[in-house]
C-alpha cells in the first residue's frame, strides 16, 4: 500500500491552466489589444468605442435612483445573504413591472442575476449542452460567442441585413438549424447595431422558432431604450408558444452599469420549459449566490419611482446624438452610416476598395486613431468586417468634433475607382 502512493507520487510541479480558461476567449479584447493604438499628441483622445454610459460623466443615473440606493444601505436590511434567485420581494416587483396580459409574469418567473451578462450566462448554460450549437446574431454582441465557447458549445452565426435596418435574414437563419441547435438568441434593440424590430418582424422570427421547436434567449438589455416614433415590443408579449427566456438589467436603461444587477424572466405559458428549465436554473443560480443585495434591496424604489423625464431625456439626447453622427456621416464619400431607432450605437460602413491604403476596418480604424486620436470599435470584433461602431453617449460637442476629424481623415485617404474616374473623365 505504502509502496503504490510513493508510486503516484507527482515528481515535479505541472500546473496548467485549465481547458475551460483557455478556451475563453473576447474579440474585442483580443483585437483591440494586437492593435497599434498611439493617438496623435497634438489632439485629444475622443474615444467613441466604450459601451458604458457613464464615462464622460454627462448621463448621470437620475437622483431617485441614487437615493434609493442610499435608503437600502441605510436600513441595514441588505447587508446579509440573500436566496440565489433574489430576494423574493425584488422578484415580485420585477414581475409587476414587466407584466403585461400577452405575457403575464410572477414572482416565480423571474431570476435575479448579477448583471445581464451572468442571466445570459446562465440561460446558455441551462439550455445547451457540450456540442450543442446557438444561432447568434452577426454582428452581434461579442459576449455570446465568449460565453458558448467556453462551454464547449458550437457558436453559428446568422446574418443580419443593413439594407433592411439590420433585420434578421430569416432564410440563413432557418438553413442553420439542425438537430443540435439549442437555441436562438434575438438581441433587440441591438447592440452593435441600434436597431429595433417592428412586431411584424418579431412575429416572422417566432414562426421559424415555433416551426422548428426552437426556445428563444432573448437580450433585452436595451429593452424602451428606443428612439420617440419607434415603437419597442419584447419578443414574449408575442409568442403563443415560442418559450422565451427573456434577460435584461439596470445596466443601459438606468444607467449604472457597475451596479451588476440583471434578471432573467421566464415566459413559459405552455410548459414547455416545465419544471426541469427552473429548476436548471435555480442550481446554476447557486454557482455565484445571487446579485447584490443592496441593489436587490433599492429596487422596488428604482423602478416605481423613477420619474418618466429621466428616460424621455435619455432617449433624446441618444437621438440627438445619433441623428448629429449620421447626417455628418453621411455626407463623407466612402462611409455608409446606418441611422439606428434606438439603444446607444451606430454603425458605419467602410467602402474600402475607396481607401486602399488599408487593408481592412481593424487598420482603417487603428490610422484613424494615430492620425485623429478617434477610437471607434472595428467591426471585425463582432464578426462583422469593413464596419465601425460608433457609441453615441459622448458629449455633443465632442461628437461634432469626432465627426469632424473622421471627415478629415476620408477626405486624406480616399481614392475613386479607376471606373469612378474613367467616368469622370468622358
Amino acid at each position: 500500500m505504502h509502496s503504490s502512493i510513493l508510486h503516484f507520487r507527482r515528481q515535479r510541479w505541472n500546473i496548467r491552466a485549465s481547458k475551460m480558461s483557455i478556451n475563453t476567449l473576447n474579440p474585442i479584447r483580443s483585437i483591440v489589444d494586437g492593435m497599434k493604438l498611439t493617438p496623435n499628441p497634438e489632439k485629444p483622445m475622443i474615444a467613441l468605442s466604450i459601451g458604458d454610459p457613464t464615462v464622460f460623466g454627462n448621463l448621470p443615473t437620475d437622483d431617485k435612483v441614487l437615493q434609493a440606493m442610499k435608503d437600502a444601505i441605510d436600513s441595514h436590511k441588505y447587508n446579509g445573504y440573500a436566496p440565489s434567485v433574489g430576494y423574493q420581494k425584488s422578484r415580485e416587483v420585477l414581475a409587476n413591472f414587466y407584466s403585461c396580459p400577452e405575457a403575464p409574469l410572477e414572482a416565480e418567473d423571474v431570476l435575479l442575476t448579477s448583471g445581464c451578462s451572468q442571466a445570459i450566462d446562465l440561460a446558455i448554460t441551462v439550455l445547451c449542452n457540450p456540442g450543442d450549437n446557438i444561432l447568434i446574431p452577426c454582428p452581434g454582441f461579442s459576449l455570446y460567442k465568449t460565453l458558448a465557447v467556453s462551454l464547449g458549445i458550437q457558436v453559428k452565426l446568422y446574418n443580419l441585413l443593413p439594407e433592411k435596418s439590420w433585420e434578421i435574414d430569416l432564410q440563413h437563419l432557418e438553413s442553420l438549424i439542425d438537430d443540435r441547435t439549442a437555441c436562438l438568441i434575438v438581441n433587440n434593440p441591438s447592440n452593435p447595431c441600434g436597431s429595433v424590430y417592428s412586431k411584424e418582424h418579431l412575429q416572422d422570427i417566432l414562426s421559424v422558432a415555433s416551426k422548428r421547436c426552437l426556445p428563444i434567449l432573448a437580450d433585452e438589455i436595451y429593452g424602451d431604450m428606443v428612439f420617440p416614433g419607434c415603437k419597442y415590443q419584447s419578443i414574449a408579449s408575442l409568442s403563443s408558444d415560442v418559450p422565451v427566456l427573456a434577460c435584461g438589467g439596470l445596466a443601459k436603461r438606468w444607467l449604472v452599469p457597475g451596479w451588476r444587477l440583471g434578471w432573467i424572466l421566464i415566459h413559459d405559458r405552455n410548459q414547455i420549459f416545465g419544471k426541469e428549465i427552473r429548476q436548471g436554473l435555480v442550481k446554476l443560480s447557486q454557482r455565484i449566490l445571487g446579485a447584490c443585495t443592496i441593489v436587490q434591496g433599492a429596487l422596488e424604489s428604482i423602478l416605481n419611482d423613477t420619474p418618466q423625464d429621466f428616460y424621455q431625456r435619455t432617449i433624446r439626447f441618444l437621438k440627438s446624438n445619433s441623428e448629429i453622427c449620421f447626417s455628418e456621416l453621411s455626407t463623407i464619400p466612402g462611409l455608409t452610416p446606418v441611422m439606428p431607432s434606438g439603444a446607444m450605437y451606430l454603425m458605419v460602413g467602410i467602402e474600402m476598395e475607396h481607401f486602399p491604403e488599408f487593408l481592412d476596418d481593424v487598420q482603417f480604424t487603428e490610422h484613424l486613431v494615430t492620425e485623429q486620436s478617434v477610437f471607434c470599435l472595428p467591426a471585425t470584433a463582432f464578426e462583422y468586417p469593413n464596419y465601425f461602431r460608433i457609441v453615441v453617449t459622448v458629449p455633443e460637442e465632442m461628437m461634432v468634433v469626432a465627426c469632424g476629424r473622421i471627415r478629415e481623415f476620408c477626405q486624406r485617404h480616399y481614392r475613386p475607382r479607376s471606373q469612378d474616374s474613367a467616368e469622370l473623365d468622358q
